[in-house]
């Protein structure tokens, strides 16, 4: 089964995400009417070692001339010594602007790779072919590309769109399952944001996909998608109700930057989850949402085996994590900005909120 969504909005060109099981044999076909002749494969070793010649054979076969960069796996290529390293090797192979990058991994190649695309000869096409689940429902859709710096994880980057996005579920066969729940964790966030019966399936029948299911991963795919590609079409550049899709990410992305950004300690899913989580009790600490709520949401999470608490991780500085959190790129004039919640499938944005307050509930969910 093959689904496809069409994702447009007025500022970019429209492209597909195509959600099947074998795309990655049928990339060079798809691909070919796109390229004009030099395709580069952008991944890590890891992906590399697994799916690279595949791509490579693939294009090849569709009569396009194909040759493969590796970055080191992990968040750690999202540096400017890696871009530089990737762009460089764009020149050696003597791309133009007619020809395309083909970004293949996960959400780090993804952000390289695209922001790659983005600032080479002032912009090339480029397509997405995620191979984990978190890359599938969440970075490789709607245009966001970046990389970190030691002060703040994605502060580099730039809005270039894909020409398009091909989500194979056959290949999430090889990931590790902690890496199949921290994808899982973006999935449940879609339904924590706008869609409270698709949460409801997640956390229910259609928790099977977190292990591995292919027909509900391809469920939860295809919805995650729809759902992010209805927000991005209405609001590319996060001017207003694409902020929404940061639900958790404020909160995470501090805790991951106190952590170093060690993925062996915790994963971006796991902080996101962890993130949604603090967002719905904060929201319930001040009166925005039911305390019952908040459990349902914690509860849906924590079933995927995701971490919903801060004092379950480790010691954490309720000053150092704020000061994160003012450091965040949706921060305006050095106030804060949080993705909070009515209830379940109700998100919203509150721009100015409460330093003191949010470090009083830091400081009650166990941070000193």
């Amino acid at each position: 089964m093959t689904t496809t969504i069409a994702v447009s909005g007025a500022g970019f060109r429209p492209y597909d995400v195509v959600v099947g099981d074998g795309l990655l044999a049928e990339l060079g076909a798809r691909v070919a009417p796109l390229a004009r002749g030099r395709t580069v494969v952008v991944s890590d070793e890891t992906v590399a070692a697994i799916h690279g010649q595949a791509a490579l054979d693939s294009l090849r076969a569709a009569g396009l001339t194909a040759e493969l960069v590796a970055v080191p796996a992990g968040e750690g290529s999202k540096s400017f010594a890696e871009l530089e390293r990737v762009i460089d090797r764009l020149l050696a192979a003597g791309l133009d602007r007619t020809d395309l990058i083909v970004a293949l991994g996960g959400g780090v190649v993804g952000d390289l790779a695209g922001l790659a695309a983005a600032l080479f000869m002032r912009g090339i096409d480029f397509v997405q072919v995620p191979t984990t689940l978190l890359a599938q429902v969440d970075s490789s859709v709607g245009g966001k590309t970046a990389i970190d710096t030691p002060r703040g994880k994605n502060l580099v980057g730039a809005f270039h769109q894909p020409r398009l996005v091909l989500a194979d579920i056959a290949v999430l066969k090889t990931l590790p399952a902690r890496q199949l729940r921290s994808g899982w964790a973006e999935v449940l966030k879609h339904g924590l944001i706008c869609d409270a019966a698709f949460f409801d399936w997640l956390a229910g029948d259609g928790a099977a996909g977190a292990t591995g299911d292919a027909e509900a991963l391809h469920r939860a795919v295809v919805r995650s998608v729809e759902i992010k590609s209805a927000i991005v079409g209405e609001d590319e550049k996060e001017a207003g109700r694409r902020a929404l899709l940061n639900l958790g990410h404020t909160f995470g992305h501090a805790i991951e930057a106190e952590l170093g950004f060690d993925e062996e300690v915790m994963t971006h899913g796991e902080a996101v989850a962890l993130g949604c989580a603090l967002a719905f009790r904060y929201s319930a600490s001040r009166g925005l949402c039911d305390a019952a709520e908040a459990a349902r949401a914690e509860a849906g999470l924590a079933a995927a085996g995701l971490p919903t608490r801060l004092d379950h991780i480790g010691p954490f500085s309720a000053e150092r994590l704020l000061a994160r959190m003012a450091g965040d790129k949706k921060a305006e004039g050095g106030r804060l900005t949080l993705i909070l919640a009515h209830g379940v499938g109700e998100a919203f944005v509150e721009k100015g909120a409460d330093a003191d307050a949010v470090l009083a509930f830091l400081k009650s969910e166990g941070a000193v």
